[in-house]
């Protein structure tokens, strides 16, 4: 007599509600508000007031340029496309202010210096995440068919997230090859609330993440999954504060691993990979800009404007089932 055993019922998937829809509804609606993105500060300081420089003069401040920049990735528009949307705004309004050129923000782009819009207060708990974006290269059809030729080319998005509020506290562009480790000392450069927690992948397992934190807050918990093979570096021995990565991993040896992500936090880690989500939701998985450090400034000004959709509503969801 045989018998079969019955397959596994598939997982069935979490349907989600919002709560708060009508707030939410507005919030996507001033998206596409203009009086959102250039009020009447950016007109009265549209023109250059700074120092004088060595050689040709500045015309337009850099609110003036971060505000076409703003625009032009709002709109998924060229330096051109942006160039002639700025001018008939202007000309509809009537302000007699003259309109950068596409080669002035082309230029400007590679030497401006954005900040990031943040309202959240009190303690972070950070997240970390990575992900790559396309800069010019074969498309996905081509490399599926023929595979990819040297001129496929990547930049690396690090980002750091605030785990309550969903603001994009740090971001930082590198090469491709970069680890994800070796940029987590400049991410945290640019954090300016004090650190309560981080969490972050297995990618960070490394002793520099570690000494980098601990350089910034020495008792903030650190959310980070040992490796499987990974050993205890201190023992109880020691009259040295037991290191934060050895006490994970004698939790996960009592108590397994998936109840150390349940304790210590770790499960809000996906909220950086939902960061990550809706930047490439919102403004695409490639770069327009073909120098570095133009790349960076156009990434700044996304993160920039990604702040700014968060600050007006955010939805508050709840599972049905």
């Amino acid at each position: 007599m045989s018998t079969t055993s019955k397959p596994p019922r598939p997982r069935r998937k979490t349907i989600y509600h919002v709560r708060n829809w009508s707030e939410y509804d507005r919030a996507l609606v001033q998206r596409g508000s203009l009086t959102l993105w250039i009020d009447a500060r950016v007109q009265q300081q549209w023109e250059y007031a700074g120092p004088p420089r060595r050689g040709a003069q500045f015309t337009y401040s850099d609110v003036a340029i971060e505000a076409m920049l703003t625009l032009k990735e709002l709109f998924h528009l060229s330096n051109r496309a942006t160039e002639g949307l700025g001018r008939s705004l202007f000309d509809l309004l009537r302000v007699r202010l003259a309109v950068p050129d596409h080669t002035t923000l082309s230029r400007r782009g590679k030497t401006l210096r954005v900040r990031l819009p943040r309202q959240a207060r009190g303690p972070l708990h950070l997240v970390l995440d990575s992900s790559g974006l396309k800069v010019y290269g074969e498309g996905e059809w081509k490399v599926r068919q023929h595979g990819w030729s040297q001129r496929r080319t990547w930049r690396k998005l690090h980002l750091g997230v605030d785990a309550d509020s969903g603001e994009i506290q740090a971001a930082v562009l590198t090469e491709a090859g970069a680890h994800d480790a070796e940029v987590v000392a400049a991410l945290l450069e640019q954090v300016e609330r004090p650190l309560a927690s981080l969490a972050a992948d297995g990618a960070y397992d490394r002793a520099n993440v570690y000494q980098a934190v601990q350089a910034r807050a020495p008792t903030a918990p650190i959310s980070i999954p040992p490796r499987r093979d990974a050993r205890i570096h201190q023992h109880g021995n020691r009259h040295a504060p037991p290191l934060p990565r050895d006490e994970n991993l004698r939790y996960i040896r009592q108590h397994g691993r998936a109840r150390w992500k349940r304790v210590s936090g770790y499960q809000r880690r996906c909220l950086a990979e939902t960061a990550v989500f809706r930047l490439k939701t919102i403004f695409g998985d490639r770069l327009s800009a073909r120098q570095f450090d133009t790349q960076a400034t156009e990434l700044g000004i996304r993160c920039r404007v990604l702040n700014r959709m968060t600050h007006l509503g955010m939805p508050e969801s709840y599972p049905v089932n």
